[in-house]
């Protein structure tokens, strides 16, 4: 065997490190908790969020949409259970479809100018992406009885709302254009939400280690 295939043979194997230099290197993720580089979410309960959805929903009810949304997208549920996280989800959907199309780019241009307003549309894009993957779940499933968005910890569904808009969420038997109408609501939105707080918005959304 030649010296050019004996290297390259030696080349293809890792049998030749012997020597585990990730652990003589200070910044290597194995000399430490990787967790550490999170700060710490609070956890937030099934209960709390009820509480949340109730004064969100006691806002829309007496008509201001916009304290409504604000208020939904200032409170997100980044660690607790799955079903306080779908309860909220079904809540900020349930603000969203409420606000008429008009209205739309003016109430996310006056929460952008305010304090904390560009965090709000960022956490609005991290719920409309959930949204689209949980309707597209249910139109996937091939059953027309499936939620098409999580309903799970919610009591109730949705009261419906003269918006111009289809309802966001499916009755058992209803047909697929009830999940194109969802779809439809909530790429208006993040149509809206570009608009608003630019491409960057998306980028946020995706590198953001805090999931809703």
């Amino acid at each position: 065997m030649s010296i050019i295939q004996q290297h390259t043979a030696a080349s293809l194997s890792d049998a030749w490190r012997t020597i585990d230099i990730d652990a003589l290197v200070e910044d290597s993720s194995v000399n430490f908790d990787t967790s550490t580089l999170h700060p710490p979410q609070p956890e937030t309960s099934e209960a709390e969020v009820r509480q949340i959805n109730g004064q969100v929903r006691q806002l829309l009810r007496g008509g201001d949409a916009e304290g409504a949304l604000r208020g939904a997208l200032e409170t997100p549920v980044y660690n607790g259970p799955d079903a306080a996280k779908d309860a909220h989800l079904h809540t900020v959907i349930e603000v969203l479809q409420s606000i008429k199309a008009s209205d739309m780019t003016p109430m996310l241009q006056r929460i952008y100018a305010t304090p904390g307003g560009s965090e709000c549309l960022d956490v609005l894009m991290k719920y409309l992406y959930k949204g689209m993957a949980a309707t597209t779940t249910a139109s996937g499933s091939g059953d027309s009885s499936a939620p098409r968005t999580p309903t799970s910890g919610v009591r109730g569904g949705m009261t419906p709302q003269q918006t111009g808009f289809s309802q966001v969420g499916a009755r058992a038997g209803a047909s697929s254009d009830s999940t194109g109408a969802a779809m439809s609501v909530l790429l208006s939105w993040h149509e809206k939400v570009v608009d608003v707080a630019g491409m960057g918005c998306i980028g946020r959304c995706m590198t953001d280690w805090r999931k809703v």
